[in-house]
């Protein structure tokens, strides 16, 4: 029976690819990729010839049928993002609710993913822990900020390098300066960081600095 096949992938250094992952890429129909530009050089890096289509968060709800469709007529589909796991802060969730609605198989490879690497390399506690992704740009941001001020689990939120010293100021708002926290950027690349220290540190460090790359947030919880 043919399966929609999540794929992981680097997020970082190709080599962190599993040989699964590499396998797989080789041996399904087609690949569904969120910019098929990135993903070509992941495939011409491991000679991998595979045909690709876009799948991202601006065509999935008019594609998603179309694919499905195709699996249900016998072809093996993965899909992939740009960087680690789909569908964590990335499309792959309306293609799984689909294609288990319509009682097509989907196969998880187990892969990269930003947020533990960061967690684990926080030194904050790691056995419980709640993961935000990215915070509303706007509207409900500040709602659940409130809500997240009494959670006594670590937190673990996505932010882009633009927007890291306002969101540091805005936890310094909710959580308080002294509030331990990590970041990490550029995972698993050449120049690689992680910085820890209270919020009110991190911050200063980051306000004199050119950031970029995607960026982890690991938060104490409330103690």
């Amino acid at each position: 029976m043919a399966k929609l096949y999540l794929i992981p992938t680097p997020i970082g250094n190709l080599e962190d690819i599993t040989l699964r992952a590499v396998q797989m890429l080789k041996d399904v129909d087609l690949i569904l990729a969120e910019d098929t530009r990135h993903t070509g050089k992941l495939l011409r890096h491991f000679d991998i010839d595979t045909k690709m289509a876009p799948y991202h968060a601006h065509n999935e709800h008019n594609a998603v049928f179309r694919y499905v469709a195709q699996i249900q007529k016998g072809a093996n589909i993965g899909l992939v993002t740009d960087a680690g796991t789909p569908s964590i802060s990335d499309p792959g969730f309306l293609m799984v609710r689909t294609c288990i609605a319509a009682d097509v198989e989907v196969e998880c490879l187990p892969g990269a993913t930003a947020f533990v690497p960061a967690l684990v390399n926080s030194g904050l506690p790691s056995e419980k822990f709640c993961f935000e992704g990215f915070l509303p740009t706007k509207k409900g941001r500040q709602k659940r900020l409130k809500e997240l001020v009494s959670e006594k689990r670590t937190m673990i939120f996505y932010e882009s390098p633009h927007r890291l010293v306002k969101a540091l100021k805005e936890f310094i708002e909710y959580f308080g300066a002294d509030r331990p926290v990590s970041v990490s950027r550029e995972m698993s690349k050449v120049y690689e960081e992680t910085k820890r220290g209270t919020l009110s540190t991190v911050l200063d460090y980051f306000s004199v600095k050119n950031v970029k790359g995607e960026i982890v947030i690991v938060l104490n919880g409330l103690e």
